[in-house]
């Protein structure tokens, strides 16, 4: 099953609930994850650009794309990013692939 990073950022409303009710979201995550087919593989906050994000299989790119979507839709998200992860191996398999194309540059 392909891999997907789910960057994400929280509102300042969502922030005031879970400073004054922490709570373990990996819960809920994982949960939507396993009715779409998907499975949750780590969840982590970070300091920078984004507030966190979650590691995760699913079946295929619109499923990901789904769970994106569904997650932001209570409101308490301000921002997301998903994109595929790739193995060293997987991509390596896309290097040589890439290597073995001719693109013609602009011409000018």
């Amino acid at each position: 099953m392909p891999t997907y990073i789910l960057h994400f950022s929280y509102t300042s409303e969502a922030w005031q609930k879970l400073a004054r009710n922490p709570e373990d979201r990996s819960v809920p995550i994982k949960a939507l994850l396993e009715k779409v087919g998907g499975k949750l593989i780590s969840m982590y906050y970070m300091a920078g650009e984004y507030d966190g994000f979650i590691i995760f299989e699913a079946p295929d790119a619109k499923v990901a794309a789904a769970v994106s979507v569904g997650a932001s839709l209570p409101g308490h998200v301000r921002a997301n990013k998903t994109g595929q992860l790739y193995t060293v191996a997987e991509a390596m398999e896309v290097m040589g692939a890439a290597g073995k194309l001719s693109f013609q540059p602009p011409k000018g």
